[in-house]
């Protein structure tokens, strides 16, 4: 039985940027295997960067065989208002490209929260979600 998901890898094209963004998210960072793979950390979940001379490595079969820099679709969770949201991501340069919307999410097989979309340095859509009261 599933019962949760651990992590999820991405390949990475623009390394330096795409580990200050996240680190300025709050995210931990941590170099594995000689920085060819980064563990990036926030809660309890993980994503892996692969940086290109992993991912462009042709022996290097255990990852997505089509997947390339930006082809990524994360949702966070934001454990904070919008407002202090959209002060970090613009403190970050991200715009934003749509929202705030309301969207049904993964929590309790269907919550109701509030979205915002951006991109990262290598253009992987990002969607933060606030989850709260919401007024019917």
């Amino acid at each position: 039985m599933i019962t949760g998901l651990d992590h999820a890898a991405v390949p990475i094209e623009a390394v330096d940027e795409m580990l200050a963004f996240y680190q300025g998210l709050g995210c931990t960072i941590k170099e594995e295997y000689l920085g060819l793979l980064y563990s990036v950390y926030f809660g309890d979940n993980k994503l892996n960067f692969h940086v290109p001379q992993l991912w462009q490595d042709e022996n290097m079969a255990l990852r997505g065989r089509k997947a390339l820099p930006g082809s990524g679709d994360f949702c966070f969770v934001w454990d904070g208002s919008e407002r202090d949201l959209n002060q970090l991501l613009a403190g970050l340069g991200a715009e934003i490209e749509e929202g705030p919307v309301e969207r049904t999410g993964g929590r309790q097989q269907g919550a109701l929260g509030m979205s915002v979309y951006t991109r990262d340095p290598d253009q992987n859509l990002l969607e933060f979600i606030v989850y709260r009261a919401l007024e019917a």
